[in-house]
């Protein structure tokens, strides 16, 4: 009976070791992830601030006047002329499209085997009954 005993008292000392074992682990387990989560958010907050850095750039660039300042400088373009500005009925008529793929298959001689058969009445499918 005492060895009994002394076998419980045993396994439990070894299940409470093992527990203390697991908790210590999962401890540590959960400081490196919210060690990880912070360094995560450190460097997402990082990139909002390229981020940000890069729009103030990017209308500092696209400044309207910058732009006028340079295509004055660099493109030599004329200004308008009233004699420029034409009325709709003085516009040419459109022209039309043209499937310069579909004229070279035919021209190849490819769709003349590919047409699709006409649908006549007694092809189509019947009633739903």
């Amino acid at each position: 009976m005492n060895l009994m005993w002394r076998l419980m008292h045993g396994l439990a000392i070894a299940a409470l070791i093992g527990s203390a074992a697991y908790v210590y682990g999962v401890k540590y387990q959960t400081i490196y992830a919210s060690e990880q989560l912070v360094k995560t958010r450190h460097l997402i907050d990082k990139e909002k601030d390229a981020i940000s850095l890069l729009r103030a750039e990017y209308a500092h660039l696209a400044r309207p006047d910058r732009i006028q300042a340079l295509a004055d400088s660099k493109l030599a373009l004329q200004p308008l002329a009233l004699s420029q500005i034409a009325a709709i009925d003085e516009l040419p008529d459109a022209q039309p499209k043209i499937d310069s793929i579909g004229r070279t298959l035919e021209t190849l001689g490819f769709t003349a085997d590919n047409s699709t058969p006409a649908v006549t009445a007694a092809d189509s499918t019947p009633p739903v009954r």
